[in-house]
């Protein structure tokens, strides 16, 4: 119970409330000529200038329900018991019932500290209004009753406006996530492909000096790559669309990988026929987590001469494995290129295992369900 009236206690007011829209224009605007005609017109009405003028000088204060709930609360409420107490009987025109907006505000954009405070004005506001006119049970009942809907209105308006608010930043997480992904796998292949052929050009310039002017070549032609893929990846952000970070990217692009191992150890690429009609979320990932692997090869297996990569299916799922015969490591801590692995196989409902081969080398195997994430 301490932690529920704590946190209640602590509760902030939510961000950036709104200002006065055109709605509340809309609401004082024909608030303040029926207040009016209520005023000149009711022939029932007691003390009718006073509160005539009473009603009419709140109205403005809806403009401010929201920036500042607590504040208008206490001037509203106060004005109303202060004018009950000078004329010695409470307020009784109809268009009051406006004030109930305020507790309603109260509740939606109030902090933990202001609703409170604000309860306790209202509360005995309402039992100043009873005292005076001496209500019966019933009527005070009802009178809190009313009151309290526009409590719980107000809070639950509030409530799906926080679940909202997080559902929304979960949504960017996962975002940020899949993009720190496809920057990682891309920026870090291209990367170590342009060092592993600068290496090779920086070892043979000296006696083959035509042999760097290629390794620049390809060196040129990897970082145009890089950069079609950058901005592949900045024209599907532009466009704010949840689309996939990796466009035309798949299985049948895997023969890239083969193609630009002229220089490291040579990347063999094995895939069987009849994946063209895999979902395009399963062929991007079957091709990121190889590139990946193939990357981390290239970077780590020391005295590896042969990368391989080979894709086989079944009904069921798609499995991809990447092997190199390079030294065995005996420990290795897991980087952002593997949990990136790991992440986009447990996204589509699969799975993804790195380590070192009982033969020789390092291999990453990753197994997917071949329809895709279940729904």
């Amino acid at each position: 119970m301490h932690g529920l009236l704590r946190s209640v206690w602590d509760e902030p007011r939510p961000p950036s409330p709104p200002g006065p829209g055109w709605r509340d224009w809309a609401l004082v605007g024909t608030l303040v000529p029926v207040t009016v005609l209520e005023g000149v017109l009711r022939p029932d009405l007691p003390w009718r200038a006073v509160s005539t003028v009473v009603a009419v000088g709140l109205v403005p204060t809806l403009l401010w329900r929201r920036s500042r709930p607590l504040l208008l609360v206490a001037i509203c409420f106060g004005v109303s018991a202060l004018a009950q107490w000078l004329i010695g009987q409470p307020l009784e025109m109809y268009s009051l019932v406006y004030l109930l907006l305020l507790p309603y505000s109260l509740f939606r954009w109030g902090s933990g500290r202001e609703t409170v405070a604000g309860l306790g004005i209202i509360v005995a506001a309402i039992g100043l209004s009873a005292a005076y006119r001496g209500t019966t049970p019933s009527d005070l009942v009802g009178s809190a009753a009313v009151v309290c809907a526009s409590f719980a209105l107000g809070w639950a308006f509030r409530y799906r406006a926080k679940a909202r608010t997080r559902e929304l930043d979960q949504i960017k997480l996962l975002e940020r996530e899949q993009l720190a992904r496809e920057l990682h796998d891309t920026v870090a292949h291209h990367v170590s492909a342009m060092a592993i052929r600068a290496q090779a050009g920086l070892a043979t310039a000296a006696t083959r000096p035509d042999a760097a002017t290629e390794a620049l070549r390809l060196i040129e032609a990897e970082a145009a790559r890089a950069l079609d893929e950058m901005r592949a990846m900045v024209r599907v952000l532009r466009r704010n669309e949840p689309a996939d970070l990796a466009p035309g990217r798949g299985v049948a692009d895997l023969a890239g990988l083969a193609s630009r191992g002229r220089a490291g150890p040579a990347v063999e690429v094995e895939v069987p026929d009849g994946l063209d009609g895999l979902p395009p979320q399963v062929g991007a990932a079957i091709y990121r987590i190889a590139q990946e692997a193939v990357t981390n090869a290239r970077r780590h297996a020391r005295h590896a001469t042969r990368i391989e990569v080979r894709v086989t299916a079944d009904d069921d799922s798609v499995r991809v494995r990447v092997r190199d015969d390079g030294e065995t490591a005996s420990a290795v801590t897991p980087g952002y290129g593997l949990l990136g692995m790991i992440e986009r196989a447990g996204l589509l409902g699969g799975s993804c295992t790195a380590g070192p081969d009982p033969e020789r080398g390092w291999t990453v195997t990753a197994v997917l369900p071949r329809a895709g994430a279940a729904a």
